[in-house]
């Protein structure tokens, strides 16, 4: 049974004051909708703004549309229809993942390049669709074809790798938002779920930090997509949690469009020390600047 939970808490949740285990979000029946706003900012555009440079590095907007059709296509051939295609050698390391993935795209972008605007974007409203519908086929706590690796699993559920997939097509639609001067879709209805997505790569990035159990960093994310997590040290690992704790030992606070940036990996070092508050152990909450929660 699905429930929607892309913001499980309600808006009288956002700073809950006894945090509780995060659960899974089921984040398919949003695809439609991001894909309709997506093609009617595409078929809106000029003809110079798919040249116009964005912020993903050395990708105008026509090749973060080019890579979006990919990743569709890629998704529904490896998962719809069982493609079994192999890396050229062995991937042994994340760093080795990474450089891959960035293989794959490079050489995909720089063919789509010959294609027109207009067939890349009939392509895309075509393949939109096709991906909605075979998400939606997919058992949520199933196994999922890919790992989320940026969170540092080898086997991830469906849920977790359709979210994955909810907060890429996010970010690059963002992306191209932002390139042409369009409005972004940061209300409360779009940014919260790709934080709730994002906010689970905090495990992984804190997984080399040791501290005494009970130990908790707070986190704070303000803005009307905000909310307010917990990362707590249990035993040997930590935990995250959704809600905040009032007895942290250490507490980040940020903005939404500051947050969305740095999980993405588009909010340079310097920008992401001056955005960020901490209270309470500093070199805890330093440690919250390298998260990343996309393959970088």
């Amino acid at each position: 049974m699905r429930h929607n939970a892309t913001d499980p808490a309600g808006q009288a949740g956002r700073r809950r004051s006894t945090p509780t285990p995060v659960v899974p979000v089921f984040l398919a029946d949003l695809f439609p909708a991001l894909h309709a706003e997506l093609m009617t900012l595409l078929r809106g555009l000029q003809p110079e703004d798919w040249a116009r440079p964005t912020s993903c590095a050395r990708w105008s907007v026509q090749d973060i549309v080019a890579h979006l059709l990919d990743t569709a296509l890629r998704r529904l051939s490896f998962g719809r229809d069982r493609r079994i295609a192999a890396p050229g050698g062995t991937i042994r390391s994340y760093a080795e993942l990474v450089a891959y993935l960035n293989e794959l795209n490079a050489e995909w972008v720089t063919a789509m390049r010959r294609l027109s605007p207009r067939l890349l974007t009939d392509l895309t409203d075509w393949v939109g669709p096709e991906l909605h519908r075979y998400l939606d086929t997919l058992d949520p706590h199933g196994a999922a074809t890919f790992a989320v690796a940026w969170a540092g699993q080898e086997e991830s559920p469906n849920w977790f790798d359709i979210g994955r997939e909810y907060t890429e097509r996010w970010l690059h639609q963002q992306q191209i938002r932002e390139a042409v001067g369009a409005a972004g879709l940061t209300s409360r209805r779009w940014l919260y779920p790709a934080l709730d997505i994002f906010v689970r790569a905090l495990p992984f990035t804190y997984r080399a930090v040791t501290a005494k159990p009970g130990t908790t960093m707070r986190l704070d994310v303000e803005g009307e997509a905000g909310g307010s997590w917990t990362l707590a040290r249990t035993g040997e690992s930590w935990q995250l949690l959704a809600g905040a704790d009032s007895t942290w030992s250490t507490r980040v606070t940020l903005d939404q469009d500051a947050a969305w940036r740095l999980f993405s990996k588009s909010l340079p070092p310097d920008r992401a020390r001056q955005e960020i508050q901490i209270e309470g152990d500093a070199g805890l909450g330093r440690t919250f600047l390298s998260t990343l929660a996309v393959m970088a």
